[in-house]
């Protein structure tokens, strides 16, 4: 049996030694180095202030300048407009002067800073929506497979876990006596899959106490670019939680996991 809570709690502890600062005192900035990977595989960097009496967090207009120069436009194109300014909505940050922001407060930091670096990731995997790369948006694809199914479900799902800080789930099916959260991975990597595991791991027990119901998690993967790590499915597996490859997703094993197990 999987020790979850120590497993957890060593989590916590890897994210705060991994976690770097620096105050300039010219600037009155407070860069903060996390264990997050960026566009380029460098750690993800946002910055911090006093600004009366709250705190200006912002990523310094990195996200969008690494966009840009891997050839990606936000705001020229219909399609990763939407999507960007739904992850900006879903979060609650801000986009200005090409800089991702959002004010907090001290009591409320732990989770705008964490709303920040979560809408960081997302828009930083819109490189995958380039014209040359994908030819339409995968998360929209895995939502006509749920009708096409005759799934009920709702998306953006928002729920809070055992450490308090909000998680947004793509997709949340329903049904009397279980729930599945469901997470879309346009590209499945090292970088993304330990932040599912952690919000599936950290909202189970939380959620499963408010509902009374059994909850799963589940994450449809985009394997059609190339074939997907075994350890990254293992990694999963090895958490309680559950997938989908995309190629397979018709196959009638993969359809029942979409329905109520009782």
């Amino acid at each position: 049996m999987i020790e979850i809570n120590k497993l957890i709690d060593e989590y916590y502890q890897w994210l705060k030694s991994r976690t770097d600062i620096f105050t300039s005192e010219e600037t009155g900035w407070t860069q903060i180095s996390t264990p997050f990977s960026g566009f380029f595989n460098d750690p993800i960097e946002i910055y911090a202030k006093k600004k009366d009496r709250k705190i200006l967090l912002s990523d310094d207009g990195m996200t969008s300048r690494n966009l840009h120069l891997s050839g990606v436009s936000i705001l020229r194109s219909k399609k990763r407009k939407e999507v960007f300014e739904k992850i900006l909505l879903n979060y609650g940050v801000k986009f200005i002067d090409n800089e991702l922001l959002i004010e907090t407060t001290e009591k409320e930091f732990s989770q705008k800073k964490h709303n920040l670096l979560s809408s960081i990731i997302e828009i930083s995997d819109m490189y995958m929506l380039a014209e040359h790369t994908v030819a339409s948006v995968f998360k929209e694809d895995v939502q006509n497979y749920l009708e096409e199914q005759n799934i009920i479900y709702t998306p953006q799902f928002i729920t809070k876990g055992a450490t308090g800080l909000e998680f947004t789930f793509d997709f949340h099916i329903a049904y009397r006596k279980q729930e599945i959260v469901m997470k879309t991975f346009n590209k499945l990597n090292k970088y993304n899959l330990p932040h599912f595991l952690f919000t599936w791991a950290d909202i189970k027990e939380a959620r499963e106490k408010i509902t009374g119901k059994s909850v799963s998690g589940l994450a449809i993967i985009n394997n059609s670019e190339k074939p997907i790590k075994s350890e990254l499915l293992d990694a999963i597996n090895s958490k309680n939680a559950d997938f989908i490859l995309w190629s397979d997703r018709n196959e009638e094993e993969n359809i029942k996991k979409l329905v109520a197990n009782f």
